[in-house]
């Protein structure tokens, strides 16, 4: 597939294909992991640890959304990238459209579950006590947002796929950015609180949902929105996009998992001083996941177009540029917290509070899961582009849920606050361990 912009993914060389498209990806999630620190900042010096504590508490529902975009982008993507090199357009234009329609039912479904027991949700969520009222306020104009950031998501992919890595990268860059700037808005000039900081994400979100309809109006290049998507094959089509992407779903979810895991660890050890210090980590650790990500995605239309070419050793360097590359960034920033931890810390909270002295301490372990995750996430990613759902799901439920919970539920009781700490990087290191198995079985 060529366009105008150079990019054949099934003759260019690999090396030149893959920076050509993670230049943009990276740019473009860098920008949304920078959206994500920031708010840390603002929340944690425009209103405090409970602040803190509160978003932690409410973010699994937005890695929830973000885990259903993700299960159709992946399963779209990888799917349309097929059909396009056999050279069936029309049915790759299908199970595009396919794909949006289901994020959109979905979406509304989602608000609608929302909005009809919130506080139910916040409990289950873990909120209690003083705290339930700062979680209200911050998941009521949340909440929102999880349609706009599905739809997002998957025009991300299918742009990329359509041979727009650039305007794909502008999809996150821009909503990121006005996001940054509404955030700062309204809780310091004009004192918004959590309110503020929750209306900026939705907005900033919304934005990103009317660039991507600007796109598919007539803009894109061969990966158009059609009326014929909708046959007879609707059904299994979007069952074979849920079963190729549901590793993505997975990733994401456990995401949530890991959260309210921690969260409860975290609150039954060190309490709200301790959920707050946990939301630190977890505001640097979607910085690396994202980067990592970045390199996975920019590998993944290589990976699916060449493999239904049938040319395995492109799909092959592909994956070890992608591993190569997150790997070096995830050994880079661990070094970084490992050396530099007062600095870190400082940039979200202030030295006087409790929490400081906590992530001071806890970040530099909690680093220690960057680089066994760079690795685990290209892998998990290489599965889903060449259709092999069950490899991708084990290695998914394994470092994001099952190993977590039960580290989460074992580590504490030997080594107190340490083992709070260390639990992402025991489930992260224990994952590899199961990847290189797999791997040396030729699995």
């Amino acid at each position: 597939m060529s366009n105008s912009e150079g990019i054949d993914f099934g003759n260019g060389r690999v090396g030149s294909l893959f920076v050509k498209v993670l230049v943009p990806t990276l740019l473009g999630l860098t920008f949304s992991s920078l959206f994500l620190l920031v708010d840390g900042i603002f929340v944690g010096h425009g209103i405090g640890s409970e602040g803190l504590a509160a978003v932690n508490i409410v973010m699994p529902i937005f890695t929830m959304a973000t885990g259903i975009g993700m299960m159709f982008a992946i399963g779209s993507s990888v799917v349309a990238a097929i059909h396009l090199a056999q050279d069936n357009i029309m049915a790759a234009r299908q199970v595009v459209t396919q794909a949006f329609v289901s994020v959109l039912a979905l979406g509304a479904l989602l608000a609608l579950i929302l909005y009809a027991a919130p506080d139910r949700i916040l409990s289950l969520l873990g909120a209690e006590g003083p705290l339930m009222d700062r979680c209200r306020e911050y998941y009521m104009w949340f909440a929102p947002c999880g349609l706009c950031v599905m739809v997002q998501i998957v025009s991300q992919f299918i742009i990329r796929l359509d041979g727009n890595p650039n305007y794909s990268g502008l999809v996150e860059v821009v909503p990121a950015c006005v996001n940054i700037f509404l955030d700062w808005l309204f809780i310091f000039p004009m004192g918004w609180g959590l309110m503020g900081a929750a209306f900026a994400t939705s907005l900033g979100s919304f934005i990103g949902v009317l660039m991507s309809l600007w796109y598919f109006a007539g803009r894109s290049r061969v990966l158009s929105l059609t009326g014929s998507a909708f046959n007879s094959r609707i059904m299994r089509n979007v069952a074979n996009m849920m079963r190729l992407g549901f590793s993505g779903f997975l990733g994401e979810l456990s995401m949530s998992v890991l959260t309210i895991m921690g969260n409860y660890s975290f609150m039954k050890i060190l309490g709200y001083d301790g959920v707050a210090s946990f939301c630190i980590a977890l505001y640097i650790f979607p910085v690396v996941y994202m980067i990592c990500a970045a390199a996975a995605q920019s590998a993944q239309p290589i990976e699916s177009y060449n493999y239904g070419k049938g040319a395995w050793d492109r799909v092959r360097t592909a994956l070890r540029i992608s591993i190569i590359s997150s790997v070096s960034v995830g050994l880079l920033l661990t070094l970084l917290i490992c050396f530099f931890p007062d600095a870190v810390v400082s940039v979200f909270i202030d030295d006087s509070s409790p929490v400081y002295g906590l992530c001071v301490r806890g970040l530099p372990l909690f680093a220690l899961s960057f680089v066994f995750m760079a690795v685990s996430v290209c892998s998990i990613n290489y599965y889903q582009a060449v259709e092999r759902p069950v490899r991708s799901v084990v290695l998914t439920l394994l470092r994001g849920m099952v190993l977590p919970v039960v580290a989460f539920s074992i580590l504490p009781f030997w080594l107190s606050s340490d083992g709070l700490w260390l639990a992402v990087p025991v489930a992260e290191a224990l994952t590899f361990a199961v990847l290189l198995l797999l791997r040396a079985l030729r699995a």
